[in-house]
């Protein structure tokens, strides 16, 4: 079966998308791994007109509802450049990890599914937004979606966060 892409004729579209660490490992919760997502995010926003509707981050995945001008582009050249940013982090910190995202003569620390979904209505985007801010709570982090510091539902907004047209 092949994997859900995100067709090109509506890469400019609003969409919900998952970004997972190969086998599921966590390495975002140490050594400023955080923060090389959100700079990264932080510079689309600034330079290539990225829009983020919703957001958090986990422990081994983070998931966005973001409109960009080419999703298909951002998605790959965001995982390319945090790809290697944490490539680099994880050598300098903890280099007995790096071999658990060692494939065959590369590095891969995404998995190459996103599982993009197209917003089409408002109520699944509101949807997609309650799960996006709950999920630090059904994993137990915190009591309340406001309480996660990585998160569209922090009072402290790290990111730009646009509001659903």
């Amino acid at each position: 079966m092949p994997s859900p892409r995100i067709s090109k004729e509506l890469k400019s579209e609003i969409y919900f998308v998952s970004l997972t660490i190969q086998k599921w490992y966590y390495i975002f919760d140490r050594h400023d791994r955080w923060e090389i997502l959100l700079k990264a995010l932080q510079y689309y926003q600034k330079n290539n007109d990225l829009k983020i509707y919703a957001w958090v981050f986990m422990l081994n995945h983070i998931h966005l509802i973001f409109q960009i001008e080419d999703s298909i582009n951002f998605l790959r050249s965001f995982k390319s450049y945090t790809s290697h940013q944490l490539k680099e982090n994880i050598q300098s910190t903890e280099p007995n990890v790096l071999k658990i995202f060692k494939f065959k003569n590369d590095y891969h620390i995404w998995r190459k599914n996103n599982f993009p979904e197209l917003i089409q209505s408002e109520n699944f985007f509101f949807q997609k937004v309650k799960y996006i801010e709950d999920n630090p709570v059904k994993k137990g982090y915190v009591y309340n979606p406001e309480d996660w510091k990585y998160s569209s539902a922090n009072v402290i907004q790290l990111l730009n966060v646009t509001r659903f047209e």
